[in-house]
């Protein structure tokens, strides 16, 4: 089985690739490279620099790489900036979205995993999360997400489609050759690694004021390598003809901005000065996941919970790569 997979130059898409290779399967690679990077995809795996929004070109990539599954991570991801632009997110996240999907199915291919979001929750009526919590987007981000979810269930019913649709909670960490490199960078880990290297003075907290018990946002951070994991579990139970399913991914344990600045102060060693700003935009006070209903349909738990070893991580690859992929292959 070959898995074509966008946005695979990126972040979480490159550990997946790197997971699914060790795995044993085959791979494609689709991406525009706006935000990610080709030294993040090994040589050897067949590249196609381009857009999902270009249906010549996956139809193209589905005849020559024999696609049977498809893993869509390509979207824009910045909550801030999708309040800033949310046409802009509409566009690329949906638009682009339902002509990938209308491409694939068209060509017969009819196994989806796509990366969702808990920003499709907003601000939780309950702690932590399960999958049956009303759905209400704070941001346009959330309602991308949201979208094609809707529209997963309108393949599903109209063409055969079966997904799985995989809402992340916080994305971090690194495996030893992969790791966060965003232009502009937004994630809390990275921008305390980035001042403890001395590449920023200080970081802004945004909001000290939320109903939690040290004033600052709450969120359930998950180790990049978990989260590319439990793709491959959603693709094999796909394969095994499982049903469609939405389905969290998390730790179940919340940690504050504040917490986690501390613990990148002790990992690190630096002081890492901070202020606090006004609440951005967009932004919950708590996302934390239940994920059990990934354990039971998928056989899938987090297997490095620990925020110390997820922080760990990332300042290991950080340090190796000081200046992201641009300088090192």
């Amino acid at each position: 089985m070959t898995i074509l997979v966008t946005g695979g130059a990126g972040y979480i898409g490159s550990v997946t690739v790197e997971a699914l290779r060790h795995a044993g399967s085959r791979v494609a690679v689709v991406d525009n490279l706006s935000r990610g990077h080709r030294a993040a995809v090994a040589a050897e795996v067949p590249f196609y620099e381009g857009d999902v929004r270009d249906s010549t070109l996956i139809r193209r990539i589905v005849e020559e790489q024999h696609i049977e599954a498809c893993v869509h991570f390509a979207a824009l991801t910045y909550v801030g900036e999708s309040v800033q632009e949310p046409d802009r997110y509409y566009a690329n996240n949906v638009g682009a979205t339902v002509n990938l999907l209308d491409a694939l199915t068209t060509a017969g291919v009819r196994r989806f995993v796509f990366s969702s979001t808990c920003a499709t929750y907003g601000e939780p009526l309950r702690v932590p999360l399960d999958e049956s919590h009303p759905q209400h987007p704070e941001n346009p981000y959330g309602w991308t997400k949201f979208f094609v979810e809707r529209e997963l269930e309108l393949f599903e019913a109209n063409y055969g489609l079966r997904f799985a649709a995989l809402r992340y909670f916080n994305a971090a960490g690194a495996i030893a050759a992969r790791g966060e490199d965003h232009t502009p960078e937004s994630h809390l880990i990275p921008l305390c690694l980035q001042v403890a290297l001395g590449q920023r003075q200080g970081l802004t907290v945004f909001g000290q004021d939320y109903d939690t018990a040290d004033g600052s946002c709450i969120r359930d951070y998950v180790h990049v390598q978990d989260l590319a994991d439990a793709h491959l579990a959603a693709l094999d139970h796909l394969a095994g003809g499982g049903s469609s399913q939405f389905l969290n991914l998390g730790t179940g344990r919340g940690w504050s901005v504040l917490e986690v600045i501390e613990a990148a102060r002790r990992i690190t060693g630096h002081e890492i000065p901070l202020e606090v700003g006004s609440r951005r935009a967009g932004d919950a006070s708590s996302l934390v996941a239940d994920a059990s209903q990934a354990s039971s349909e998928l056989g899938w738990c987090a297997r490095i919970p620990d925020l110390q070893d997820i922080v760990a991580s990332a300042w290991t690859w950080h340090r190796a790569h000081p200046d992201g992929y641009g300088k090192h292959q």
